[in-house]
């Protein structure tokens, strides 16, 4: 065994205690690419910290993504702004910063019939913020409605709500298809009252405030919620065609066939390069 391959073994070691597998893995590259294009000592040190630097990115945004549980497919890019041109596209990219109302626990609530791309729009939100750095969960309302249910006959509603705490957003789609039941909507607002000011939540539903009394069956409880809602939170009226059913229109009229465009996500690892993207 040469002192070479001694001193790599020695600082392989070195890397798993340090916890550098990035380094660890890639380091042999870098120091080969160095020594013949003869870098400085600051600049390999420099390319192997950012490398690990990078590397770590890629696997918190490759968790993240797992445990949000988004749509597949919607992005920004992908969300027609022609077709509801009462949402700013400005506006959308500077929520999608987040910085300024997730640090705040602010709300978004997207009103709208259905197929107007409510859960599109919130979705292609939710993917934009894990790019950034947060960590969201994307839940249909009546399924976490109801695993909340099951924790509250386990007396454990607490701390599955707290558990929800590490998501700096919760996206909660279709709110108007919890059924009005007193043991479903006392758990939701619970989970409302809960973020409140702490947590930012983002709310789709069919039905404008007013007619909240149809998820909520007590005034007084459907008053509370959109009250902790509102505050501190960005409306979004949507009330436009459904978009499904204009593509439907379109597919009669032009024959069957794929839609002429659409978007995916190919590979979850590099999900947070921008030209992961299907152009359309």
């Amino acid at each position: 065994m040469t002192p070479q391959s001694i001193d790599s073994a020695r600082l392989t070691l070195i890397l798993n205690d340090l916890r550098l597998p990035a380094i660890k893995q890639g380091w042999a590259g870098f120091a080969e690419r160095a020594d013949k294009e003869g870098w400085p000592a600051a600049r390999f040190l420099a390319t192997l910290a950012e490398h690990e630097v990078a590397e770590r990115d890629r696997r918190r945004v490759e968790r993240h993504l797992v445990e949000a549980r988004l749509l597949p497919g919607k992005t920004i890019d992908s969300f027609d702004f022609d077709a509801v041109p009462m949402i700013s596209k400005a506006h959308i990219m500077a929520i999608c910063a987040g910085d300024s109302w997730i640090n705040k626990g602010a709300n978004l609530i997207m009103l709208g019939g259905p197929g107007g791309g409510k859960s599109h729009l919130a979705s292609a939100i939710g993917l934009a913020l894990i790019e950034h750095g947060w960590r969201v969960m994307f839940a249909r309302t009546s399924d976490l409605v109801q695993k909340l249910q099951v924790a509250r006959r386990e007396l454990a509603l607490e701390a599955a709500i707290s558990r929800l705490d590490r998501f700096h957003l919760l996206i909660l789609d279709d709110l108007a298809y919890v059924s009005k039941d007193q043991a479903e909507t006392s758990v939701l607002f619970e989970l409302i009252s809960a973020r409140y000011e702490r947590r930012s939540t983002l709310i789709t539903a069919n039905q404008p405030f007013g007619d909240w009394s149809r998820v909520f069956p007590d005034p007084a409880m459907t008053l509370a919620a959109v009250d902790r809602l509102v505050h501190h939170s960005t409306i979004f009226e949507m009330n436009v065609d459904s978009y499904r059913r204009r593509v439907a229109m379109d597919r009669k009229q032009k024959g069957a066939g794929r839609p002429p465009s659409y978007a995916t996500i190919n590979d979850i690892a590099a999900v947070s390069l921008r030209d992961n993207h299907i152009q359309t």
